[in-house]
Order: structure tokens, then C-alpha cells, then sequence
């Protein structure tokens, strides 16, 4: 078939408070083709099941300031007392190669992106905050993952609170149900995106 347009590549962002199930959703979409997913830095330590190079890149807090201070990270923010960073190459490389880029970050990267002067990012930009139906949910998901102390569960739910005001900054907001349910809700809004006629520039006319 003819192809008649051409496209760079849209970033979807996803941000949730810590236990919505952004996470969840995001290894779900990975085993999709439609897009690549970008692995985060971390200085967190791993949870269990997690593999460095494929859940994060695990790094120490000196390695991860090194990047910083070269520039390396497309944003970063300190989450919990842990850093958190998105290397630009990998972005920047994929959005001009015309591939879609699937980014699981929180609210401050989320900000630093919408901020950013560059007109590739702007453009390519699509920010995506899964929303929990309630605030005992949430402590519910955060109770079961068993990951966290008391008051590092206190923490966090205040945390959550804080963040779940910031929703009106971002283009589309989900309300999260089942897995299932926010798979669906996701990928209406891909789909959605992906044939906005401004995201298209003819290559040659049809007629």
C-alpha cells in the first residue's frame, strides 16, 4: 500500500501517585509492539521480581548524579527520598525515527516535560494521569504490594493526595478500575492521538 504520510513519534506519559497502578498498566502495554517503552534510572533498590535493564536501571546515587550533572536525563526528580530519570538519547532518537515512546514517571518529571522548550517534546507530548477511585483503594494496593512500613505507607498516601490535585495539568485523565478497564481507557486515547491529522505530514498527494 501506498504510504502517504509520515509521522514523528508521540510520547505518552504516564503519572499516577505511587500505587495506582501505573506500573501494572505500563507491563501490560510493554508487551505491545506499537511502541517502545523507555527504562527509567533509578536509585532506588529493587523489588523483588525486578531485573536491572529491564524494570529500571538501578544505579548508585553517585552514578546517578554523574548523569545528571552531564545532562544526560531528559527530567529527574527525587521521589521518597530516591532518584528517578528518563536518558534523553533514547527519546529524542525514537520520536525522529517516527516510533511511539510509552514513559512511566511521576508528576514532577511529568511537569518537567510540559515545561521543556523543545518543539519535538511539545509536539510529541501526550500526559496521561491514572487517577484511583478513592483514597482507601489506594492504601488498599499499597497495603497488599506489602513493600512499605507504616510510616512509609503514611508517607506516601500523603503524598498521593498532594499529587492527585495536580490531574487538570494533564491532557487526559483516567479513573483507574480494573486492569482491564484501564487498558481499554489507554488505548482509546493511543488510538485517539495517533490519527490527529496535525501529528501528519503528506509525502505524497492521494490525489
Amino acid at each position: 500500500m501506498q504510504k502517504f504520510f509520515r509521522r514523528e513519534g508521540i510520547l505518552f506519559v504516564i503519572s499516577a501517585p505511587s500505587g495506582a497502578g501505573k506500573s501494572t498498566l505500563c507491563t501490560n502495554l510493554r508487551k505491545s509492539p506499537d511502541f517502545i517503552f523507555s527504562i527509567s534510572c533509578t536509585t532506588r533498590p529493587p523489588r523483588v521480581g525486578e531485573v536491572n535493564g529491564e524494570d529500571y536501571f538501578f544505579l548508585t546515587e553517585e552514578e546517578f548524579l554523574q548523569k545528571l550533572s552531564a545532562q544526560e536525563f531528559l527530567e529527574h526528580a527525587k521521589v521518597h527520598g530516591h532518584y528517578y530519570g528518563t536518558l534523553k538519547s533514547t527519546v529524542i532518537d525514537a520520536l525522529k525515527n517516527g516510533t511511539d515512546v510509552l514513559l512511566d514517571i511521576d508528576v514532577q518529571g511529568a511537569r518537567q516535560i510540559r515545561q521543556s522548550n523543545d518543539p519535538l517534546l511539545r509536539n510529541a507530548l501526550v500526559d496521561v494521569f491514572i487517577m484511583p477511585p478513592t483514597i482507601e483503594e489506594l492504601e488498599r494496593r499499597l497495603r497488599k504490594r506489602g513493600t512499605e512500613t507504616e510510616e512509609e505507607l503514611a508517607i506516601r498516601l500523603k503524598a498521593a493526595r498532594e499529587e492527585m490535585k495536580l490531574w487538570p495539568e494533564f491532557k487526559y485523565t483516567i479513573l483507574s478500575g480494573s486492569m482491564e478497564e484501564d487498558l481499554t481507557k489507554f488505548r482509546a486515547i493511543m488510538r485517539a492521538e495517533r490519527y490527529l491529522s496535525r501529528r501528519l505530514t503528506l509525502i505524497e498527494a492521494p490525489f
